[in-house]
């Protein structure tokens, strides 16, 4: 029930999240976007982040796209400031984050978006090995293979168009059928997470998580773990959200948490894809990047928090968690209202080309598929339990 809650809460945000990046990759297409990126100069960088601001915050959509750019001919940095800023500036990221940790976060979230792609400009700047950019172009490119050039309609005319609405409409679904599994398996370790384990085990585990004012070394410590365990997951960026409001409400400290939430690009699967689009050598390189990246911005945003004394209250994140989720309030009203915006962009999908396929061609997507269906079965089971337990005491 925890988890249902949990997802009852954010529904809306990511429903309006989602038609609003369905829309923007509609109306902004790849092709626009490659013709404006090109050597990393200022103006390359910033259209690439303004890019990434506007397109789908999936990590595993973002990462097809980055590669596209790239092989087509998008110099490294502007390509992985798309990277970032698609998984770091979305506007339903920072809806959702707004739902369960509040405002701080938020401004964390995008602060901190920035702070990377600065960062990881620099850094590229200082240590990318001569040739490796190079390397890794001609294999993306071998792994991109040859494509049509996409049309590129007027957008004033694709947005004044059924067409373009019924592409919008196919977009949303697309949108949800690649996250799906992710924030099903997501929600459910945040639920068993929140309902089960004890305090005790995050300040074991978080060294310095409870205490008023950690030590540096324990804030860095935290930083460190945070990426640590979200390398051996298989969540994306909209289903950690949670699990960090879980975290944050047992005492993790602000620089931990953001650390945990910048870690969606650092998981084991995301470095996989990236060894298959650039090879391992270019795939550690930018693992090791981003790592280096988000403990230092962590800690910064941390700090500079800190000293304008706007670090947030973990009690907050408690009552999200341990809140009454199902009551009349403006969380029902705009949950029935984009519930019946998606029914009807699912049945106009269905209607002209059906729903998509389930994707089981890679192991990761068989893990994938096993673990949302074992949570899928876990909460029918839990929700239907106290009905049971009502005839039972009858």
């Amino acid at each position: 029930m925890t988890t249902l809650g949990l997802f009852w809460m954010a529904l809306w945000a990511f429903a309006l999240g989602y038609l609003i990046s369905s829309m923007v990759q509609v109306f902004v297409t790849q092709r626009r976007m490659r013709e404006s990126l090109g050597k990393a100069g200022p103006r390359s960088v910033g259209l690439a982040t303004f890019f990434g601001f506007i397109s789908s915050s999936c990590s595993f959509a973002a990462l097809a796209t980055t590669r596209a750019l790239f092989a087509k001919g998008a110099s490294l940095v502007p390509s992985l400031a798309f990277l970032l800023a698609s998984t770091n500036l979305v506007v339903e990221l920072g809806i959702v984050i707004a739902v369960f940790l509040g405002w701080q976060f938020v401004v964390g979230e995008y602060v901190g978006g920035i702070l990377l792609i600065l960062l990881m400009w620099l850094v590229v700047k200082l240590s990318l090995p001569q040739n490796l950019e190079s390397e890794a172009r001609k294999h993306a490119r071998e792994a991109e293979g040859e494509d049509e050039e996409e049309d590129v309609p007027d957008w004033k005319e694709l947005i004044r168009s059924r067409e373009g609405w019924r592409r919008v409409a196919g977009r949303y679904v697309m949108e949800w059928h690649m996250v799906w599994r992710d924030v099903t398996i997501g929600f459910s370790v945040a639920g068993i997470i929140a309902t089960f384990v004890p305090r005790s085990f995050f300040q074991t585990l978080f060294v310095g998580s409870g205490e008023s004012d950690p030590a540096f070394w324990e804030k860095l410590l935290q930083c460190l773990v945070g990426p640590v365990a979200a390398f051996f997951t298989f969540i994306g960026s909209m289903g950690n959200i949670p699990l960090a409001a879980v975290l944050f409400g047992n005492g993790v400290a602000f620089a931990g948490i953001m650390a945990f939430i910048f870690s969606d690009l650092v998981v084991f699967p995301v470095l996989r894809i990236q060894a298959q689009y650039y090879g391992w050598k270019m795939a550690l390189y930018i693992l090791a990047v981003f790592l280096l990246i988000l403990v230092v911005t962590s800690l910064l945003l941390h700090y500079g928090f800190a000293t304008l004394d706007l670090l947030p209250d973990p009690e907050s994140a408690k009552q999200v968690v341990e809140r009454d989720f199902f009551k009349i309030d403006y969380t029902l009203f705009l949950n029935l209202l984009f519930l019946l915006v998606s029914a009807l962009l699912f049945f106009w999908r269905w209607s002209q080309s059906g729903l998509p396929a389930l994707k089981t061609a890679t192991p990761k997507d068989l893990v994938l598929l096993a673990l949302a269906g074992i949570a899928l079965v876990w909460l029918v089971v839990g929700a239907l339990l106290p009905l049971f337990m009502d005839i039972g005491v009858e």
